[in-house]
C-alpha cells in the first residue's frame, strides 16, 4: 500500500510541481487520507489551486454487488479538484475531498468517470456547489501504470456542480451537461460562478 502512495505522491509532484500544503484526516474504519494542495499559473496568467487526493488509491474499488472483493485487482483512482485561487476559502473544500476520496472504502463506490458524488454541504464556505461531476482522466496527470495484476491509477477531475446542474444532470446525463458547459463558455475553476442556463 505504502509503495503504491509513495508513487502516486511522485506521479502529482512530477505533473504539479512541489504541494505547498498538506492535511490529513482519518474516518472510523479507513486508511488516511490525505489532501495536497498546489499553486500554479493557468494559460490564462491566473493562479489555480489544485487540490489532490493521496490515500484513495491504496486499495483496489471494488463493485458493491461483488461477493468477495480483490485486494489486488480492480480500478484505482485519486481525485483531483483545480479552482481559481483568491476568490473564495477553497482551503475549507479539503474535508469534503476527503470524504470523496474516501467513499470507496466506506460506501463501496467505484468512482468513474460520469459519475456524481455529493458531500450533502457546500464544498467550501458559502459555496454554490455540494456536488461534483467526475470527469475524464489524463489532461492533467497521466495515469500511473503500476505492477501487474494491478490496475492503473486513474487522476480524476472534479467539476463542481450547483444542485440545479445536478439535478439536470440526473435527467439529460454528465455528457449533455458538459456540452452545455462548453455552450455557455463556463469557467468551471471559478469558485464564484453560478448555474448554467439549464431552460
Amino acid at each position: 500500500m505504502g509503495e503504491v502512495l509513495d508513487l502516486v505522491e511522485a506521479r502529482l509532484r512530477t505533473a504539479l510541481g512541489e504541494p505547498d500544503a498538506r492535511a490529513a484526516v482519518t474516518f472510523l474504519g479507513t486508511d488516511r487520507i490525505e489532501v495536497l494542495r498546489f499553486r500554479s499559473e493557468d494559460h490564462d496568467g491566473g493562479d489555480v489551486v489544485r487540490y489532490a487526493t493521496l490515500g484513495m488509491s491504496a486499495h483496489p474499488m471494488t463493485d458493491p454487488t461483488a461477493a468477495l472483493a480483490d485486494p489486488v485487482k480492480g480500478p484505482r483512482a485519486e481525485l483531483i479538484l483545480s479552482v481559481r485561487a483568491g476568490l473564495a476559502d477553497t482551503d475549507k473544500a479539503l474535508r469534503p475531498l476527503a470524504v470523496l476520496a474516501a467513499s470507496p472504502q466506506v460506501e463501496g463506490v467505484v468512482v468513474a468517470p460520469g459519475a456524481s458524488l455529493d458531500v450533502g454541504e457546500p464544498l467550501w464556505t458559502a459555496a454554490a456547489f455540494s456536488s461534483v461531476l467526475v470527469a475524464e482522466p489524463g489532461g492533467l496527470v497521466e495515469d500511473l501504470e503500476l505492477a501487474g495484476p494491478m490496475d492503473p491509477v486513474r487522476f480524476l477531475p472534479l467539476l463542481p456542480m450547483t444542485s440545479n446542474e445536478a439535478a439536470w444532470k440526473r435527467v439529460h446525463g454528465a455528457q449533455e451537461l458538459q456540452e452545455r458547459w462548453l455552450t455557455h463558455g463556463t469557467d468551471l475553476r471559478d469558485p464564484l460562478r453560478r448555474s448554467v442556463p439549464l431552460d
